[in-house]
């Protein structure tokens, strides 16, 4: 049996040995990572008279209004260089990696919160088993994009169709790194998931998801300086086989974001012992 000793050191003194216990506990966790990810795909669809077309669903529903708006001439999205619905529908299916990373690591821990306070075992497997589920949803609505995206015509079958999956990572990454370091909070205050989730819809609307990026006005510093719009841009234009010109953003946002995972992960592990002991008080 694994012997745990507690002492009053603060474990952020040895950083080395505090990551390679995270990486053993990352691993000892996958198999009950794989079991909870059946149970809570399962019964997400389980009592739903559509089932898993709802996994397909969010996409498609935030395209359609905007796609209507620009039939009716209401807006105006600006010159794009694919059909405007498969510009949309591109854009919303990537950016859900983004979104739903975002949210995945605090959902994981709300709703095993009963869990945590009564069982010890490796936290890091709830993160992976949303994180599974996540992709799996992820996966499901690509195929359905491609599928439109064939019946339009988009060239999407190209040399950059090998890379889009790398930038759907990369969304998951910067979301699940920002999500990390506010799950623990977000355990003892429920305002941080309802605060979470009114970020991830103003935030889209200020990266250049339904819209050509503008390059005037404050709309265009928004969009240069937002750290997701080269993330959806360049997603984008590797499923629609289109050049990716946002290409040095997208790596530095990835790379900051790679980095942003692994301090959330440990702060994670370091403050999710002492929000437990509050949660059970």
């Amino acid at each position: 049996m694994r012997e745990t000793v507690y002492t009053p050191e603060s474990p952020v003194r040895q950083p080395l040995k505090l990551l390679a216990e995270m990486g053993r506990d990352i691993a000892a966790s996958r198999e009950l990572a794989v079991r909870l990810f059946l149970r809570d795909f399962s019964a997400q669809y389980r009592q739903s008279a559509l089932g898993y077309l709802w996994a397909l669903a969010p996409p498609i529903i935030f395209a359609f209004p905007w796609i209507f708006l620009d039939s009716q001439r209401i807006i105006n999205p600006g010159p794009t260089v694919i059909p405007y619905i498969a510009y949309v529908l591109a854009g919303t299916t990537v950016w859900s990696a983004f979104a739903e990373g975002l949210l995945v690591p605090l959902n994981s821990l709300v709703a095993n919160k009963v869990l945590l306070t009564k069982v010890n075992f490796p936290r890091e497997a709830l993160i992976i088993g949303g994180l599974g589920q996540l992709v799996t949803n992820l996966l499901l609505r690509v195929l359905v994009m491609l599928a439109v995206l064939g019946l339009l015509g988009v060239p999407f079958v190209s040399a950059s169709l090998w890379l889009a999956p790398l930038g759907l990572a990369a969304l998951v990454i910067a979301g699940m790194s920002l999500g990390l370091l506010l799950a623990p909070v977000g355990l003892l205050y429920g305002d941080i998931g309802k605060l979470l989730s009114l970020l991830a819809g103003f935030w889209m609307i200020v990266t250049p998801v339904v819209y050509a990026p503008p390059q005037h006005g404050l709309a265009g510093w928004l969009a240069r300086w937002n750290p997701a719009s080269p993330l959806v841009a360049t997603a984008r234009d590797w499923f629609t086989g289109q050049p990716a010109t946002q290409l040095p953003g997208f790596l530095v946002v990835t790379a900051a974001s790679m980095l942003l995972l692994v301090v959330g992960m440990l702060m994670l592990r370091i403050t999710l012992p002492m929000t437990v002991e509050r949660l059970g008080s």
